[in-house]
């Protein structure tokens, strides 16, 4: 059960009143700060929040006004069955077909349950926004929390704008296919990007001025979600004038990954076209830590994160399988299917079942979440990168760095991440191949700072203080595993997707980590590992009486700064 008693070992004073002394050691240098969190009663759920954020040294900023639904609902949204299974459903057919999708989505479920519950362990010991960022920092020894916060930083905003862009992308393709439909439009890549930024604009304007409706529209988003994947499998399998034999459904296995008719199955080998299969069940399960960027506006954070992490993995792993056997037993024609003038196969399938009529309806259903998918992964994003910001990790983090007053959320940030999202869509206008390389990025860089904090619990288990989400004994077999399956994925979705490789079929996700790595891993050498020192302690600020939050204040918080360096 979840007491005070959890947030510090300091005990209740005689008039109920619970003092969390500020003092934390970190990089090379300690702080203290000269005065106490105090909470009122330690019955109220809402200090004690703000007081576990006192505890990391943090003052609340974030309004905090979600409860586990909704921010279970934030990661069930960004997880999206619907939008990722439709999104990559060609590049399955090809790359293994039927067979790897099935069980491929089985396997991979069952490694990605493992790094949520691991997460959600860590989560539950530090609930901040900050999410990986922060954990590796809490969780390095003093003198490797700064480089270890950074590099885990650089990795998972590379993945949230890789995962925005293939959320988003997703969604301006399967616009375009829709408008096809009773009409003489041809898409092309170029109206495309048009419509991706449009829905990009869209979505950063959600994030803007409907702040004080994320949540609401976060409790449509999961009944949109959760009915809406229901009822286009019930509709399609219903409609669907035959269906496939269990053979083809669970046995199939196809190799189209060669240009020239060779696939990589015959010039290497059918195991190689099953491990770059699964990137569709794994891209699909990804981006849960939403829920630990939304704790710090989150009641009850220790237990909410956690159980939000874990119960979104296990929903989505659960109607994502639906929904791909219901796709799979509904194609009408495979090559017809593959090969669809619409460019969709999923549309190809609606259209087989359900006519046109039909099919616009389901296709405005796929649309409508991969919308909202989108809205909710730029929030998570922004969350992100504000928390980052907010500790000088991004370049401009001055400018960043600011909550909007009157809404208490980090809009400039908002559309960085719609800005950069966009950026990383433009090679679509010259890759057969980009969409499957951002869902590649976006994957290796989200999975690589989960693994981090969660191996740096492993490696440091012994100074861990777990929260009241915790697995027991199973806590370090569960790690460990997590951290060799994310290995094995960060390999396996820089391989080449399409042979032979050329500057048509590159699978450029080498290219957009090596320069991440690359750009982190130098300056930090160069110049970050001299001031960057992770985790801002903003309530050593505000003991001074300086208002963080206002960027008035600003001035005031540097002039902090350099007397610290001083």
């Amino acid at each position: 059960m979840f007491t005070l008693s959890n947030l510090s070992s300091t005990p209740p004073n005689r008039s109920g009143q619970l003092f969390v002394p500020v003092s934390h050691h970190y990089g090379q240098r300690e702080l203290r700060y000269g005065h106490t969190a105090r909470i009122r009663s330690p019955t109220i759920e809402g200090d004690a929040d703000e007081a576990e954020l006192a505890r990391m040294g943090y003052k609340q900023e974030l309004k905090r006004d979600l409860s586990l639904l909704q921010n279970f609902g934030v990661s069930f949204s960004i997880i999206s069955v619907i939008t990722g299974i439709p999104s990559l459903f060609l590049f399955g057919l090809n790359t293994g077909g039927p067979a790897v999708m099935v069980w491929g989505w089985i396997v991979v479920a069952f490694f990605t349950m493992l790094v949520g519950l691991s997460m959600g362990e860590v989560c539950s010991a530090h609930p901040t926004s900050g999410g990986p960022y922060f954990w590796a920092a809490m969780l390095s020894k003093p003198q490797h929390a700064p480089f270890a916060s950074w590099i885990t930083g650089w990795f998972n905003l590379l993945g949230q704008v890789a995962v925005t862009t293939g959320i988003s992308y997703a969604a301006a393709n399967f616009i375009s296919t829709a408008a096809t439909f009773h009409t003489d439009f041809i898409p092309s890549a170029k109206t495309t990007i048009g419509i991706y930024a449009a829905v990009l604009i869209a979505q950063g304007l959600i994030n803007t001025f409907g702040v004080h409706l994320l949540k609401y529209l976060n409790n449509i988003s999961v009944w949109w979600h959760a009915v809406g994947t229901t009822a286009v499998v019930i509709a399609i399998l219903a409609a669907a004038p035959s269906h496939q034999s269990a053979h083809f459904v669970f046995q199939t296995f196809i190799d189209n990954t060669g240009v020239d008719g060779v696939g990589w199955s015959e010039r290497a080998s059918p195991a190689y076209v099953v491990v770059i299969g699964t990137l569709m069940a794994q891209y699909t399960l990804t981006g849960f830590d939403a829920s630990a960027h939304m704790t710090e506006e989150t009641h009850n954070a220790a237990m909410s994160g956690s159980i939000g992490i874990v119960m979104a993995i296990g929903v989505s792993a659960f109607l994502g399988w639906f929904l791909i056997l219901g796709l799979l037993f509904s194609i009408q024609d495979l090559e017809g299917t593959v090969g669809s003038a619409t460019g969709q196969p999923v549309a190809q399938i609606f259209l087989d079942t359900v006519g046109v009529k039909g099919a616009s309806v389901l296709m405005t259903i796929v649309i409508g979440a991969m919308f909202f998918c989108g809205t909710f992964s730029i929030t998570s994003n922004s969350r992100m990168m504000y928390a980052f910001a907010r500790d000088g990790g991004i370049p401009g983090h001055k400018f960043f760095h600011k909550v909007d007053v009157k809404r208490r959320s980090p809009i400039r940030t908002v559309w960085l991440a719609c800005t950069l999202s966009f950026i990383l869509g433009l090679p679509s206008l010259g890759s057969s191949v980009a969409f499957s390389a951002a869902t590649s990025i976006a994957t290796i860089g989200l999975y690589i700072s989960y693994a981090i904090p969660i191996a740096l619990r492993v490696i440091n288990r012994q100074n861990f203080v777990r929260g009241p989400f915790h697995l027991g004994s199973f806590s370090y077999p569960v790690a460990v595993t997590a951290v060799l399956w994310i290995t094995f994925i960060s390999i396996a979705f820089i391989l080449p997707q399409i042979n032979p490789v050329d500057s048509q079929t590159l699978n450029y996700a080498v290219v957009a980590v090596g320069i991440v790595v690359t750009y982190s891993l130098g300056f930090w050498l160069i110049s970050a590992r001299k001031w960057f020192t992770g985790p801002v302690k903003q309530i050593e600020a505000e003991s001074m009486g300086i208002d963080v939050t206002n960027p008035a204040e600003i001035e005031k918080v540097e002039k902090l700064e350099k007397m610290r360096e001083e």
